[in-house]
């Protein structure tokens, strides 16, 4: 963000209508999360004047603060507060509604916030900011009213989160509230604050004041180095290391920060006037290097290197150690009201437990059995110290495997590992949702993403049932190795951020795909007013390989209509001295197109490259004695590459229905797929390859889709010109952690073909 506060009001109310469509669609404002009730009404309420807040509860006066400034920054005079009495806008306390829900009523004379408390008051605030930004995007300059109406509404989950890590990369004070801003436009009332980890340590602790005198800086790292590389690769700016991030220190320069107790105090005051919770994370025992680092004696001996894949913890054994992690929390939980700490547990290498006396001292001492068991009692060691002190413990998902107290609520990550969480669900254990297929907001996007994001509480009722009540909440994750700046982190956090709001809020009776897509236009435009370095949504109208017997056109859509397109045909990634695209490009010869979006205020969206193929249709193969399905081959392959499964241990062979991981396969996967597409017709068929990690789709021995390298979920699309008959098909996988893999094949018409008409392998 460029340091605008998220002063949305006094940004769009100096603005031009950009379009008359941007206000309404139908009769109904375009409000995100979609309301559970809207009653239109004749009239308006002037916002063009002087204005009075008044609060009807002491405990509400900080949200009258926060909506008085919202007022100010609109009407260019500032909105006087009154505690008591009748203002123009009156904010009171009910308990008639359920927590977090709110009512808003708007006349000609006034309007009316009433909530069941400060969350719901400030979710009406929500609301009506929201009608004044769609009434301001209409006015034209002229007066702005926001029409009468009434809204009654409620959220579904208790639990709307957005993590943010600044262990690995730093966001300053500002930069955080940028972030609530936004939050709280859209009704999300949980900052989760990932603030420790290996890459730094963010919060100011006095007792040990090396935690930030020398954990918070760090020399440059792989994080930084692929930052670097990714912004003269892809020309891409917001990849860019902020300098005021960097230090000298001789000659040394290091990358850090970290918040002040004050900055602390600071920024969670702001949140609470907006509703919004803010809930610390101290990763423990692992992820911990950066305070090891300088107190080493925190370990167990002393090798403080990398185990195989996680850094080494600190000891369990040592009283000296759980006193220092006890200090840790008794700071933090002065700084935060929140009724929840999170102390992670994830990513624990334990085998330095494995050879420390204290830690098989420890082990005999409680009878466990394992240095799992010993990581179990840990949790519940500092569980019982939260309890002690008024608070809940929060763990990642890979603490159920000690079990959980009554107390301790999980966080579900592991997309790969439900089951355990199904589990604990059904014993009563609090869940919060975010599994990294899904909600990794760090994850590239794709023209899946948003709508996962969104249909995702359809998955949730399949998995949870009648034990659906112990989901609290959903959150979206972004960890930032590959995020160094502020504009990155809108980038990837926008628009999914509102696909998540909703899904959050809305009750699926009112929720509907389509509708967001359409209410999104306007959050466009009002994003770009407030200055949201957004991701442009993407490009339609094209598949990454597109197959042609003649001529073909270059058509493209966009979500975004502000949005402009430029491209190139030599490899270059293009600017805005680019060719600019202005309709469809006739193309007659295999053609390389490299495409990139830029908003209207110039800022970058993301290159595609996209192939348009000239061939033939190819051959078929002759016929073979076959039978349904496919051949799958298992490889004990732990490389980043396709083209050598090979190379590793043959684990197996397996019969397929259609591409995907057999049942049997884990840990390690290396996939080849092989068999027969069966082409129903002479024709042009388009393939979409889904998979995290890499896959490679070979169809008559020429790569039609390349999705090949370590990557998180992504799908590409690539199609071919077959003659009706057998044709050969490859596919090739790997994953180490039990990944993803899918695969659809459509007709000329966009109909997915049924896996059981289209795919035979050879009889042996």
């Amino acid at each position: 963000m460029k340091n605008l506060r998220f002063r949305l009001y006094a940004i769009v109310c100096i603005t031009a209508c950009l379009t008359a469509a941007c206000s309404y669609s139908g009769s109904t404002p375009d409000i995100i999360p979609v309301p559970e009730n809207v009653r239109m009404k004749s009239g308006a309420f002037s916002l063009d004047r002087d204005l009075v807040v008044s609060y009807l509860s002491e405990d509400l006066a900080q949200a009258a603060g926060y909506l008085a400034a919202e007022l100010s920054g609109m009407s260019g005079q500032d909105a006087a507060l009154l505690s008591g009495g009748n203002g123009d806008i009156v904010l009171r306390v009910t308990d008639a509604v359920p927590d977090g829900a709110y009512g808003l009523d708007i006349t000609g004379k006034g309007i009316t916030i009433t909530g069941n408390g400060t969350d719901g008051v400030c979710n009406g605030i929500a609301t009506l900011r929201q009608l004044m930004c769609i009434a301001s995007l209409s006015s034209g300059g002229g007066a702005v009213t926001v029409p009468c109406c009434s809204v009654k509404d409620a959220p579904e989950f208790g639990w709307r989160g957005i993590m943010l890590d600044v262990a690995r990369h730093f966001f300053t004070v500002e930069e955080v509230k940028d972030l609530l801003d936004a939050m709280s436009f859209y009704k999300l009332n949980r900052l989760h604050w990932h603030l420790t980890d290996d890459q730094g340590w963010r919060v100011e602790i006095k007792k040990y004041p090396l935690l930030t005198e020398k954990g918070a800086w760090r020399h440059f790292n792989n994080h930084d180095r692929m930052c670097q590389s990714l912004e003269k690769s892809t020309a891409t700016s917001s990849f860019r290391i902020p300098e005021e991030r960097l230090a000298v220190s001789g000659r040394d320069t290091l990358y850090g920060g970290f918040y002040t107790q004050e900055e602390i105090r600071e920024i969670v005051d702001y949140a609470s006037a907006r509703g919004i919770e803010i809930v610390p994370e101290v990763d423990m025992p692992g992820h911990m290097l950066a305070a090891i680092a300088n107190y080493p004696w925190l370990a167990c001996g002393d090798d403080l290197s990398w185990g195989e894949l996680f850094s080494c913890p600190i000891c369990p054994g040592k009283d000296r150690v759980l006193d220092f992690c006890k200090d840790i929390y008794s700071e933090i939980f002065s700084l935060f009201p929140s009724e929840y700490v999170h102390i992670g547990g994830d990513e624990v290498d334990q085998s330095n437990w494995e050879t420390c006396p204290a830690c098989r001292a420890r082990m005999k001492e409680h009878g466990l059995e394992s240095t799992s068991a010993l990581q179990s009692w840990f949790t519940h060691e500092m569980e019982a110290f939260f309890n002690q002190h008024g608070k809940k413990l929060i763990c990642w998902d890979e603490g159920i495997a000690g079990g959980l107290s009554e107390t301790a609520t999980v966080m579900w990550w592991r997309s790969w590992s439900p089951d355990p969480v199904a589990e604990a669900a059904s014993e009563g254990t609090p869940v919060i949702a975010c599994p990294n297929a899904t909600f990794y907001l760090d994850y590239a996007q794709d023209s899946k993403s948003m709508g996962n994001i969104y249909r995702f509480d359809e998955e949730m009722a399949s998995m949870f049932g009648e034990h659906s009540g112990s989901v609290i909440g959903v959150q979206g994750n972004l960890w930032t190795e590959k995020v160094p700046s502020a504009a990155r982190m809108q980038h990837m956090i926008f628009p999914r951020l509102l696909a998540l709001a909703e899904l959050g809020w809305s009750s699926p009776d009112v929720k509907s795909f389509d509708g967001f897509n359409a209410r999104l236009r306007t959050h466009f435009a009002i994003m770009d007013r407030m200055d949201i370095d957004y991701r442009i949504p993407d490009l339609e109208g094209f598949y990454d390989v597109n197959s042609f017997v003649d001529s073909a056109v270059l058509e493209i859509n966009c979500q975004d209509t502000s949005a402009r397109i430029f491209y190139t045909i030599d490899g270059s990634i293009p600017d805005m001295g680019s060719a600019e695209y202005g309709g469809p490009v006739p193309v007659t010869a295999t053609t390389d197109f490299t495409l990139r979006t830029f908003g209207s205020d110039g800022r970058q969206g993301e290159v595609v490259r996209t192939q348009f193929r000239k061939e033939s249709y190819s051959s078929p193969h002759a016929a073979v004695d076959a039978e349904p399905g496919l051949l799958a081959q298992w490889y004990d392959y732990a490389g980043n590459l396709c083209s050598e499964i090979e190379t590793a241990k043959l684990k197996g062979k397996y019969m397929l229905e259609d591409v995907s991981i057999p049942e049997a396969a884990a840990g390690n996967i290396g996939l080849i797929i092989r068999g027969y597409f069966d082409a129903p017709e002479t024709g042009i068929y388009t393939f979409r390859l889904f998979s995290d990690d890499g896959s490679v789709l070979r169809v008559d021995g020429e790569t039609v889709i390349d999705n090949d390298g370590a990557h998180s979920p992504y799908e590409k699309t690539g199609q071919k010109s077959l003659g009706k008959g057998l044709h050969p098909v490859e596919v090739r996988y790997f994953d180490h952690n039990g990944g993803l893999l899918e695969m659809k094949v459509l007709d000329r018409n966009g109909n997915v073909l049924s896996p059981e008409e289209i795919w035979v392998v050879e009889t042996e």
